[in-house]
């Protein structure tokens, strides 16, 4: 069941969505080149039932020319794609956006997936889970959780390895292309984010300049898992 609280335009709200099962979600790199082009072309209030033939002779996150003026349904602030789920730290800009966008993208990823696996069922553990962010520790906690802590889990060897090995893991996760990391560490636009105020750049910055702090709340959240911050990660430890 879906974690439900309430929110509205302006609030702030972290979402994770999880495989059934703990299975993949994506499995190749093509599943996860799709799932990031779906957080784009899906999060706008014009739909194109056709939209992968429509982009698929264009550059990447290219907007087709016969497409209308794009209407985000939501803001996506920051994200992280890993094998098995993925989350999202959005603001909600339009009534009931985040559940409009939400609703149309599992079930283009769960239909794209069957089709080419040739199989049936859920592709995702019930319904995406979601909480309203309200307070500014709250904010410094989940930009270190969803865009640092997120990618180091897909370092080879894990989480565990990535803190042993933090200086090597540090630099291959300002390469990780399915995070949104890589652009705000960078001070990158990105096709699909859009933080009109700079929420994100202003608690990481660009360059190395957060990597101490970085490894300050790793040794955190290793040493009390999550601790007091434990329910706005939406999951188990």
């Amino acid at each position: 069941m879906m974690r439900v609280e309430p929110f509205g335009v302006g609030s702030i709200v972290h979402i994770i969505q999880r495989g059934a099962r703990g299975s993949e979600i994506v499995r190749d790199e093509a599943d996860r080149i799709r799932t990031a082009q779906s957080f784009l072309y899906l999060n706008d209030a014009h739909v194109d039932p056709y939209w992968r033939a429509s982009v698929s002779k264009l550059p990447p996150f290219t907007r087709p020319d016969h497409w209308p003026e794009r209407k985000p349904l939501v803001h996506i602030l920051g994200w992280t794609l890993l094998d098995n789920h993925f989350h999202l730290l959005i603001e909600e800009v339009r009534e009931s956006g985040t559940a409009k966008f939400m609703q149309r993208l599992c079930g283009s990823l769960a239909m794209s997936f069957n089709r080419k696996y040739r199989e049936r069922g859920s592709l995702f553990q019930g319904s995406y889970r979601a909480r309203t962010v309200t307070e500014d520790a709250h904010y410094q906690y989940l930009a270190f959780y969803v865009l640092v802590k997120n990618v180091f889990d897909m370092y080879p060897g894990g989480l565990s390895r990535a803190h042993a090995d933090f200086g090597n893991a540090w630099e291959w996760a300002k390469q990780y292309p399915y995070s949104s990391f890589r652009n705000v560490i960078a001070g990158l636009d990105s096709p699909i984010t859009d933080d009109p105020a700079g929420l994100l750049s202003s608690i990481i910055g660009q360059d190395d300049s957060y990597k101490k702090e970085a490894k300050e709340l790793l040794d955190l959240h290793l040493a009390n898992k999550g601790g007091e911050f434990t329910g706005l990660m939406l999951e188990q430890w």
